[in-house]
């Protein structure tokens, strides 16, 4: 994903292309099939699966960084997106979570490394990087690969915490992935 609607891509025998789209939107959606397509033609999805749709600015994002997320999770059935099964898009609260405490699924541990302020990603998490075996009860079946539209909007830097400045990031000890812990301690960048 390039700045100003292009894409870039190598075909297998290592050309480089790039298109250009008429929208933001237009080049997001052609981003989102390619990772769905990714996922699709590989024999089994061992890793998490992640492709930007727009890069954002600043610093990437590391373990120890506190971050506030904006998401939709789908359920993958079919080979494409089934039913939505979380989303705080249009809710008041943001997730808020610190990257490396395992208070959320190892798949959006790993997959939301190196974003940026502004990101927005798609992932996709076999079920070994998500809830396994057991599922979320009423939620998310046993052994579900996950797809996850994620928006970077706020970041703390771990470095730039001094460690007793308040700012705590916790969760509710439930299997959902979306804690909603206070938004204090958060500056508007």
């Amino acid at each position: 994903v390039q700045p100003n609607n292009y894409s870039t891509f190598y075909d297998d025998q290592r050309q480089n292309w790039s298109i250009m789209f008429e929208s933001e939107k237009a080049a997001m959606d052609f981003s989102k099939q390619v990772c769905i397509a990714k996922c699709n033609s590989s024999p089994v999805l061992e890793s998490v699966l992640s492709q930007d749709l727009l890069l954002g600015e600043g610093q990437a994002v590391e373990g120890g960084d506190s971050l506030e997320v904006a998401y939709t999770g789908w359920l993958f059935e079919n080979n494409g997106l089934g039913q939505v099964f979380d989303s705080n898009v249009n809710k008041d609260k943001l997730l808020r979570l610190k990257l490396g405490s395992g208070k959320v699924i190892k798949g959006w541990e790993e997959g939301m490394m190196g974003m940026k302020k502004g990101g927005r990603r798609y992932l996709i998490v076999p079920p070994a990087w998500a809830y396994g075996a057991q599922g979320v009860a009423g939620r998310v079946p046993p052994d579900s690969t996950l797809v996850f539209e994620v928006e970077l909007r706020r970041v703390k830097l771990a470095k730039e915490c001094s460690g007793s400045d308040g700012l705590s990031v916790s969760s509710r000890d439930s299997p959902a992935p979306s804690p909603v812990p206070s938004s204090d301690g958060f500056s508007a960048d």
